[in-house]
This record gives structure tokens, sequence and C-alpha cells, in this order.
């Protein structure tokens, strides 16, 4: 056995399942591994979080937002024990009815789910919020740095070095003018594929939660971006429209200002994506997430139109090569 094998064996002694069948689930794109832990004499399960602190990973952060969501009502897994130096979690099993895999059976679910997602929002960002650090304009605006150091350096083959700073400046000047108001938790990564369906839950309690850990405080729009220009399915263009006027018309906010924020955080949501998925293929050899550039890129092109974008968005035609089959597949070597 690894070490971490025998350190997981030895923390899951400590439980009532150190008895338990493990069986790998599948995991995401960050260093963490997930098992499934049966109990042979009851059928019950749990779920086994493997979160190596030496690669960065800190199961604090997910206990810290876990207990804030419960908190207020919405579904996060129960955590049942904890060994957050040497980075395992016992965390409650919601199952395997991610929206992805729910919709792709029976599409007919798509409105329902899109719109108890959407009200998971509305009710999070009416809570307290808690303390943790915010995506803040620089901070941002330097995400998207990445854009240009992996996806187009790693396609044209070269660098200029010349883009970077006065594009990350241009577009904090954006971010400043429109992402204001006030301050929510946003969980970064509220999509299709983090996201459960639990029929047999009652009103937002059937929006089962996954993948929060990385969560900071910022703008209401994000995570109603993250949800609906999912890089991972084709959310149709109405239940997208649909689902935004349904926050605006819940919360109360702005809908010019809050469509304009929706629309930048898109464009920086999706840039910093590309870079993101063109580093995972070419630096950890996951070219798979190659596959969802186009995609990706679509969102982005879209958000360009609006007048906020103007001041970056010809540097981006211009300097950003467009995922064509033969520029994926520099990627992908």
């Amino acid at each position: 056995m690894t070490d971490r094998n025998n350190l997981a064996a030895t923390f899951l002694a400590t439980t009532a399942w150190g008895a338990g069948i493990r069986a790998d689930l599948a995991g995401d794109a960050s260093n963490r591994q997930y098992e499934r832990i049966s109990d042979p004499n009851t059928g019950k399960t749990v779920v086994l979080m493997d979160a190596p602190p030496d690669k960065g990973e800190d199961v604090a952060a997910f206990v810290h937002i876990t207990k804030h969501l419960r908190h207020n009502g919405l579904s996060a897994p129960e955590i049942l024990a904890e060994d957050t130096k040497n980075g395992f979690l016992l965390i409650e099993d919601l199952g395997d009815d991610l929206y992805a895999r729910v919709l792709q059976r029976d599409s007919t679910l798509e409105m329902p789910l899109y719109q108890a997602a959407t009200d998971v929002l509305v009710k999070l960002h009416a809570a307290p919020v808690p303390d943790l650090n915010a995506m803040d304009p620089r901070m941002m605006a330097e995400l998207v740095e990445i854009v240009f150091t992996s996806y187009r350096d790693g396609i044209l083959g070269s660098q200029d070095t010349t883009l970077t700073a006065p594009f990350v400046d241009q577009f904090e000047d954006i971010l400043r003018q429109t992402i204001t108001g006030d301050l929510v938790l946003v969980q970064r990564d509220y999509h299709a594929e983090n996201l459960l369906w639990l029929p047999e839950r009652d009103g937002i309690s059937r929006v089962g939660l996954l993948d929060y850990q990385a969560a900071r405080v910022g703008h209401r729009a994000y995570d109603l971006v993250s949800l609906l220009q999912d890089a991972r399915r084709d959310v149709p263009a109405a239940v997208e429209l649909q689902m935004i006027e349904r926050y605006i018309a819940s919360t109360g906010v702005d809908s010019l200002d809050f469509h304009a924020a929706y629309t930048v955080l898109g464009v920086q949501r999706n840039l910093r994506i590309l870079g993101v998925f063109a580093r995972l293929s070419q630096d950890y050899g996951k070219p798979q997430y190659v596959d969802l550039i186009s995609r990706v890129w679509n969102h982005m092109i879209r958000g360009l139109d609006h007048p906020a974008l103007t001041p970056v968005a010809q540097i981006i035609r211009d300097n950003l090569p467009a995922p064509t089959p033969e520029n994926l597949n520099k990627l992908r070597s």
C-alpha cells in the first residue's frame, strides 16, 4: 500500500467504517481523490475525501464552507469525521445523480433543475457573508493572464510578454466599474457536474452541493455565470435568460447593472478557463480538457459584444487564436 493508502486506512480505523469496502470514485481537475466506503452488512455508504496537504490541498477550507452552507439550510454533505492534519474527511454520500447525468437521462427536467439551482443562490446570497478572502478586481484581472501564457502561447509556440500587463490593467478597470455592490459567498465551481439532484428532499434542499472549498466572497453574478455558461454542457439560451431574470426578480437587484456584471464576469471566467484547460493538457497530461475549449471560447466571444468590454474586446480578438481543430491539436500535444 502507498503511504496515502496507509494513512487513509488508519483514519478509517478511528471511525465506524474501518471494515468498510473501499471503491474509487471519479475525481476532478484537482489533486483530491475520492472513495466510496460501503458497509457490507447494511449496504450504507459514505465518501472518503483524500486531499494531500503536500499537494496544496486543505480540507479545513472545505469544513469551514460546509458548516456555513449547512447552517443556512443547504444540502452540503454532512462531515462525519475529519483528519485535517493529513487531509482526510469522511462525508455524507449524496449519491451519483449529478445534474449532468440526470439531464442526459431526462431533458424534461432541465427547467426545474436550473430553477432549483438558481433558488439556492438566491437563498445563499441573502445569508450573512462568512469570513473569507475576497475576489477583488485586481485578483480577477490577474487570473486572466493564464489565457495568454498557456492558451495563446501553447498554440503559437511563442511568448509576447508585452501583452499581459497592459491587458490586466485594462481589465481591472472594467471590473472596478462593473463589479459593484454587496459581496456574497461565491462557490466558484457551481455547475452541472458539481450539483446533485436529491428529489426525495424538499425545495432548495433538493440541490446537493460539492467542490466549494475554493470559495471566496465576490459578486453575486459569478456563480450564476458558472451555472449557466457551463464549460461541460450546453445550457439552452432560453434557460440562461430565464434564470438570470428569475434571479433578478427574486433578489430585487438592478437589472441593467446585473446584466453588465454577469457579462463581464462571464468573459473573465471563460478567459481564465481557456488558460486552465490548456495548462491541464500541456503541463499535467490531461488532454480531455481540450475537448471543452470550443464551448468555453463561444461563451467568451459572445460576451465581447457588450459595451462594457469595448476597451479589451479587440485586443482579445486580435491576439487569441481561435480553437480550430489544428490549434486544439497543438494543445493536446
